[in-house]
């Protein structure tokens, strides 16, 4: 499945996922244990606006996380989303090389990250707040071996899997430090 592929599925998810947050949910502790469900929205709408910047061949514009005053920022959430993934869709946006901090980047690969990093994210949000996060098991399948390539590239040793008893979500998302 191709990353575009991919965050057809993801995105859209995600959005719907942030307009079920109740605004007291926003500062529920997520499995990372020093974020809040406020600070990761903020994070993947800063990120999510970079990315689709970048996508375009653009230097992403220093932006700041919206202001939340006793409300969850879904409407910003979703036009960030949106707008990243027409990004991603724009012809040719996938076999760009990418500026990006860090050095350059084929935007598959970026591609591929937004995907790892979306699913782990909307796990964290959906585990803190008690929502529903599903996606298709074809979509985590191909985050989670792109994830183990990516370690193997590294050197890393992928972590253990978990009990047998968790679903592919949750035992992707423990690749990314996270627990069940």
């Amino acid at each position: 499945m191709e990353p575009v592929e991919q965050l057809a599925y993801i995105l859209p998810t995600l959005s719907s996922v942030v307009d079920r947050i109740d605004p007291v949910q926003l500062y529920a502790k997520t499995s990372n244990a020093t974020s809040t469900v406020h600070d990761v929205l903020d994070e993947m709408i800063l990120v999510g606006a970079a990315c689709a910047s970048w996508f375009r061949g653009e230097v992403a514009p220093e932006r700041h996380a919206p202001p939340v005053y006793g409300r969850v920022p879904a409407a910003e959430y979703r036009a960030v989303m949106d707008d990243l993934l027409a990004a991603v869709k724009a012809p040719g946006a996938m076999r760009r090389m990418l500026s990006i901090p860090g050095g350059d980047m084929p935007a598959s690969t970026l591609g591929s990250v937004v995907a790892l990093n979306g699913l782990i994210h909307g796990w964290d949000v959906a585990s803190a707040t008690g929502l529903r996060f599903e996606v298709p098991p074809a979509v985590i399948a191909t985050a989670d071996a792109f994830a183990r390539r990516s370690l193997e590239a590294d050197g890393v040793s992928a972590v253990d899997d978990p009990a047998a008893d968790v679903n592919d979500l949750e035992r992707l998302v423990a690749i990314g430090g996270r627990s069940a």
